[in-house]
């Protein structure tokens, strides 16, 4: 058994506005919330056209105005992008409006390219301080000290839960030093899920956050009625790897037919390892395979991530895995 929980890039489809983008995810987040989704995170990305929620502290704002009891977070703040301070000050707001309900998830790559990275004010190698960074941003949410001159207001002694995110080895052993849940980038990038899963398991200190290791996996589900309606609205997401192959990246695209007329053999190969944990099809199809991926990981919790052109058609995707049976509530600290 797993916990289920969804991350929405807030993707921008194709004839949409990142507007449009930003109340589906809200419209999503509600739907979830009665299905029993455990969480609800939105990701940090910049300059690029098909991802809405670059401004993901405001994201998280909306979707958490818009919902009462699921949690609210980002999967993830790219903290080398900003000062731990400010982002202290965000999501201390953000706990301080909606108590109990927000998550921060934090990363160390840019989310973005290199002269995005200039435009916002950060060298190359601000990710070399993400450990020392993730130090200061517990700090910041922890009691205040004798002495101490700076604090987040709001954000002290607000104790906002912290996840480290990775595809690495790199983060799995940070979690795992600092006695935090994992979650492991595997929707996009599955490489080294299973060797970062053993380090942050047999590493992991008990801290006064979390008693015993929390992993949570990405992955992409698409599920449909059939086997080949789902295998047609996955090809969206296919299309859009493909592209990013070729350094043109671009709003959703909707499905199409027949991906095998749309990529070359190398992107073919290469998109589907980036993709290889997805699980698409009927929702039979979809349970066995799932329940299969979570016995071989040990998965925790399932971050999900399905980025569907049309909304009808995700909103089904999302209530048809719901119904599996496969999920049951987080009890963990982390949750």
């Amino acid at each position: 058994m797993a916990a289920l929980s969804i991350l929405d890039l807030a993707p921008v489809p194709e004839g949409a506005t990142p507007a449009d983008a930003l109340h589906r995810a809200r419209e999503l987040a509600q739907h979830a919330e009665r299905w029993g989704y455990q969480r609800y995170w939105l990701a940090e990305h910049h300059n690029m056209i098909g991802i809405a929620s670059a401004a993901t502290a405001v994201a998280i704002g909306y979707v958490a105005e818009g919902t009462k009891t699921i949690r609210v977070g980002a999967g993830g703040i790219m903290l080398p992008n900003h000062a731990p301070l400010i982002i202290a000050e965000q999501f201390g707001m953000l706990a301080s409006l909606y108590p109990g309900r927000i998550d921060l998830g934090v990363g160390r790559a840019p989310g973005t390219d290199q002269r995005t990275q200039r435009a916002l004010r950060r060298t190359p190698d601000s990710a070399e301080h993400f450990p020392q960074d993730v130090l200061e941003l517990q700090a910041l949410f922890g009691p205040l000290q004798p002495g101490q001159a700076v604090q987040a207001v709001p954000g002290t002694g607000l104790e906002v839960p912290i996840w480290i995110l990775g595809s690495s080895l790199f983060g799995a052993q940070l979690a795992a030093a600092l006695g935090l849940p994992y979650a492991f980038a595997s929707h996009f990038a599955p490489d080294a899920l299973m060797q970062a899963l053993q380090v942050y398991r047999s590493r992991f200190t008990p801290s006064a956050k979390l008693a015993r290791p929390h992993a949570m996996l990405g992955v992409n589900v698409i599920v449909a009625d059939t086997d080949a309606e789902a295998r047609v609205l996955f090809t969206s997401v296919q299309q859009s790897f493909a592209r990013m192959l070729r350094n043109a990246r671009g709003l959703l695209p909707p499905p199409i037919p027949d991906i095998e007329a749309f990529w070359s053999p190398a992107e073919k190969a290469h998109a589907s390892n980036m993709l290889a944990c997805s699980f698409v099809g009927s929702p039979q199809t979809v349970q066995t395979k799932l329940e299969q991926f979570i016995d071989e990981t040990g998965a925790d919790e399932l971050m999900v991530a399905a980025a569907i052109y049309d909304q009808k058609a995700r909103l089904r995707s999302y209530q048809l895995l719901s119904e599996m049976g496969i999920a049951k509530r987080a009890v963990q600290a982390a949750a």
